[in-house]
């Protein structure tokens, strides 16, 4: 039984950083539930081949490359994509970034690919996307945060402030679009293994302590973002928007304490 109140069949999806992490289990959810996928990224081979990959029998994701941090680059997406399909209903904005350091160590120049990747990228493609939306009258776009927007992480800094912005600029843009008929909200995911991330949690004294501090005792997988980047798509969440949505297994629910209870 299909129940058209989550349903996403047939909108037209822009995501942003679609080659591979969450971004790509994304697109794959998205094509999935038969929309509409065009995924973005700066290595062609990678998209092109993410793109083969997630495309099922009868539904085809489109890749097109694009630098979010390239404001050119950015123009022509949206320029192509509208031009093909006349619209773009959800933008799932997840193009993102980071270095782990002391912050003394940042060098202005790693700073700078940080945050024009982050957040002047994810806002420029948010309002070039929003002024379509617009137009349209209808949209959805969806942020993909971070846990340190609710308490940054030790040697990510650059990192947390890019996503302190976008966790304000989530609300602002829900706040000025809301009367445009177009919802703005975000995900921020808590500890999820991808390719980048799962060096790091195979350390066991790591892994230990992230899966002890998280209460379904367990670290994330990037499928379990789909079903809230579905949600908030779908019509389910028409009442929703300015929210950030902290899917990490309840790890900002509290905080565990080393003793046994």
């Amino acid at each position: 039984m299909t129940d058209e109140l989550f349903s996403v069949d047939g909108q037209v999806v822009l995501v942003s950083g679609g080659s591979r992490g969450i971004g790509r289990a994304l697109a794959a959810g998205f094509v999935a539930r038969n929309a509409q996928v065009i995924i973005t990224g700066r290595d062609e081979e990678a998209l092109c081949k993410t793109a083969e990959e997630i495309s099922t029998a009868d539904n085809k994701a489109l890749p097109i490359v694009c630098d979010v941090s390239q404001p050119e680059s950015v123009d022509q997406l949206v320029k192509t994509v509208v031009a093909e399909y006349g619209q773009i209903d959800s933008l799932l904005n997840v193009a993102g970034v980071n270095k782990r350091q002391p912050v003394e160590n940042f060098t202005l120049e790693e700073y700078d690919f940080i945050l024009d990747i982050n957040l002047r990228g994810a806002f420029y493609l948010a309002q070039q996307v929003g002024k379509q939306m617009i137009g349209q009258k209808s949209g959805t776009i969806i942020n993909i945060d971070s846990l340190n927007t609710d308490s940054p992480l030790k040697g990510v800094l650059p990192y947390a402030m890019s996503k302190g912005g976008l966790n304000i600029m989530t609300r602002g843009m829900a706040t000025e679009w809301g009367q445009h008929g177009v919802r703005v909200n975000s995900i921020a995911p808590g500890f999820v293994l991808t390719d980048l991330t799962r060096k790091l949690w195979s350390d066991p004294k790591m892994n230990a302590w992230g899966c002890s501090n998280t209460p379904l005792e367990r670290l994330g997988e990037v499928e379990d973002m789909v079903g809230t980047a579905v949600f908030l798509a779908s019509p389910a969440s028409a009442f929703l928007t300015g929210q950030i949505l902290y899917v990490d297994g309840g790890f900002t629910a509290g905080t565990s304490w080393p003793i046994d209870m």
